[in-house]
């Protein structure tokens, strides 16, 4: 028997999951499921690959399996086949193309391939409890999908959010009134199992939750804000999956008319929130090829003065800044990130820029 793990949001999410993993389990053969829908510097197709975008599977009785043989076929780009070698628990492919019926049969054949109990939803930051009318919501739709595709699978499952606020799509104050259970916090033995992805990865929600593990405080420059880590930052939630569902309409919506297609999925978020992030990837994909600049790479910053001076200039008031923002504002790739921190001498999840 080994445990099931759903990361909800897709992106970076597998990296905060493994510590919630790390925090709440010991189990070395876990599985984390998780939707291959990255943002469009990494992946410049819009919306999630499904299983066709990628070569090299380890096929097995739970599902799609990446591993360091897994390539994404271009012009798709994926983190997960190198997340696979870089967290300790397995990766499994989640492909919302065929809808909410799609989406649980997937999980009951994972669940029933792990023989687990009861699945652990998890989210980096809490978007999963939207109510669909926050002014700041990017994202919402992965994340129901998920809770309604858990509960059309019939699964016992628990929801963990961890890192209120720190994905900029729902605000801390906003979020911990609805995090009425109880909740942990991780250590830094527990952020050391997502180490060797946190060196490379650009996540920065899950960059963020694990600083905020550790002990940092204070604002936090992202590449689309300044935030400020607390102590809630680094807690882990947990609530029912009924309790989940309470708070989310379109969650709840797509339980009642369960859309057999990625398609019909969005066609109803539209008209629950009133928008669709499907819609704005596709519009910022078409964008890219006239928004890329024709220009050779930019070689990386050789001193680590001129890094902190630059990062400095362009985050006042900041005491740390992410990874991901660094290599943005030095006119980098997400790529560069193990330079920088080996030039900047850093180990840990953020850039500290003030000493």
């Amino acid at each position: 028997m080994s445990e099931l793990l759903i990361a909800a949001g897709g992106g970076g999410d597998p990296v905060g999951t493994a510590v919630v993993h790390a925090a709440t389990s010991r189990d070395p053969h876990a599985v984390i499921a998780t939707y291959a829908w990255e943002r469009l510097e990494v992946d410049p197709t819009p919306g999630p690959l499904g299983p066709a975008a990628f070569t090299g599977w380890e096929e097995g009785d739970g599902g799609h399996r990446f591993s360091g043989r897994t390539a994404a076929v271009p012009p798709a780009g994926s983190t997960l086949p190198r997340l696979s070698e870089s967290l300790g628990p397995s990766l499994l492919l989640l492909d919302p193309h065929h809808g909410v019926p799609g989406l649980a049969r997937q999980i009951r054949r994972a669940a029933g391939a792990s023989g687990c109990e009861r699945v652990r939803i998890v989210d980096i930051g809490g978007d999963i409890l939207t109510h669909g009318d926050e002014p700041t919501l990017q994202s919402p739709l992965p994340d129901a999908l998920t809770l309604a595709a858990c509960a059309t699978a019939g699964v016992t499952a628990s929801v963990h959010v961890a890192g209120p606020g720190l994905d900029g799509e729902i605000p801390e104050g906003v979020l911990l009134p609805r995090l009425t259970g109880g909740h942990l916090t991780p250590t830094e033995r527990h952020v050391r199992a997502a180490a060797a992805a946190l060196a490379w990865h650009p996540s920065e929600a899950s960059a963020l939750f694990a600083a905020a593990a550790t002990g940092r405080r204070g604002t936090v420059r992202t590449v689309g804000a300044e935030v400020r880590l607390t102590p809630a930052s680094g807690r882990v939630y947990h609530l029912t999956l009924e309790q989940a569902l309470t708070h989310n309409p379109l969650a709840r919506a797509l339980l009642e008319e369960r859309p057999g297609s990625l398609e019909d999925a969005e066609h109803l978020a539209l008209r629950i929130c009133g928008f669709s992030e499907l819609a704005r990837e596709r519009a910022a994909a078409e964008r890219l090829p006239s928004t890329a600049p024709s220009r050779p790479p930019v070689p990386v910053p050789t001193s680590r003065d001129q890094v902190l001076y630059t990062l400095r200039q362009s985050a006042p008031g900041a005491g740390c800044v992410t990874f991901r923002y660094a290599a943005r504002a030095l006119g980098l790739s997400w790529r560069d990130i193990p330079r920088l921190r080996e030039l900047t001498g850093t180990d840990g999840p953020l850039l500290p820029i003030v000493t």
